[in-house]
């Protein structure tokens, strides 16, 4: 009998995931903007493009949707190409929107390269990833923020939210 009502427990009570997934889309979605100099966004900027330069992909803008998986994602990296979605374009850090565009490819590359995928679990492996790249400590706070808060607030969501940066 108890064997039964811990099942029954187990199912009525959202797993950690879903906990951690909540709390960092609250995060996200109840701070307030962050205010970025223009100095680091100049920093930010020139660590994407040298980034970008990197990359052995041939990236291509898309008006289309994010990829819905990461085996379509993989199968297009595996063939050194893949496609961004205009959808990245809508942060608020006032940047010309070819840095989203880089942002977006560095960003799914480092799916690639960890092997993870679009869970709060593979997007916090993808910022690792990229946050050990990364020249300071502001500019990891930059990507926490769009890999993981607000990864955590489209899953959370279901859908985008309104885009910013902050720093909690």
């Amino acid at each position: 009998m108890a064997i039964g009502i811990n099942n029954s427990l187990q199912r009525i009570q959202p797993s950690s995931a879903s906990v951690k997934v909540e709390v960092l889309a609250k995060l996200y979605l109840e701070s307030k903007p962050a205010t970025i100099s223009d100095a680091m966004i100049a920093q930010f900027c020139d660590w994407l493009w040298g980034e970008y330069q990197s990359l052995p992909l041939n990236v291509e803008f898309s008006w289309y949707e994010r990829y819905p998986s990461v085996v379509e994602m993989f199968a297009d990296i595996k063939q050194s190409h893949v496609w961004v979605s205009a959808e990245s374009y809508d942060t608020t850090l006032g940047l010309n929107p070819i840095y989203n565009f880089i942002f977006q490819a560095i960003h799914d590359n480092d799916h690639y390269l960890t092997n993870s995928d679009f869970s709060l679990e593979g997007e916090i492996a993808t910022y690792n990833a990229t946050a050990k790249r990364a020249p300071s400590l502001d500019i990891q706070k930059i990507l926490y923020s769009e890999s993981v808060l607000r990864s955590a607030a489209y899953l959370f969501l279901g859908h985008a939210s309104i885009a910013k940066i902050v720093f909690p």
